[in-house]
């Protein structure tokens, strides 16, 4: 059987162990945007879309998936999130998001950051489908990451 650091010597699926690593401060920033038509991206700027308040409703949106993010995906620990940030652009085909996500841990909040972009780009979707079902969530990626035994990262 192959090597897996998910996978014990009996085979047993497992989370790797981050129990001896030391708690640092750590931060990630992730990125995205949904592309939508006129009547959808008026809708969002005049605050008239009859779901409510678009960018307010995802934002939260986003705050909640950064902090349930290990509830989502299988192997992620859960995190003492200090801080969310989530905030919009506005261009004139699509709305672009980047998630800033904070925590002092023993793992870093790539996956968070990413998981907050998806679920606030996701958001915007749900609120604005019966203006626009051809929105596409496009080009999310993890701009920078900082803390930890692996340092910094930042996308070129």
């Amino acid at each position: 059987m192959k090597k897996n650091n998910h996978i014990d010597n009996n085979g047993n699926i497992q989370m790797v162990d981050i129990g001896a690593k030391q708690i640092s401060e750590r931060k990630a920033v992730a990125s995205g945007y949904i592309k939508l038509n006129n009547d959808a991206l008026e809708s969002i700027l005049q605050n008239k879309n009859k779901k409510g308040d678009v960018l307010t409703v995802a934002q939260i949106a986003g705050i909640q998936a950064a902090k349930n993010t290990a509830s989502l995906i299988p192997l992620a620990h859960p995190l003492n999130i200090v801080s969310a940030t989530i905030n919009f652009n506005i261009k004139k085909d699509r709305v672009e998001c980047t998630c800033e996500i904070n925590c002092e841990g023993k793992t870093g909040v790539e996956i968070e950051a990413l998981c907050s972009t998806q679920i606030a780009l996701l958001t915007i979707y749900d609120m604005c489908k019966y203006i626009d079902k051809s929105m596409i969530i496009s080009d999310v990626k993890l701009l920078f990451k900082e803390g930890g035994k692996s340092g910094i990262y930042q996308l070129k």
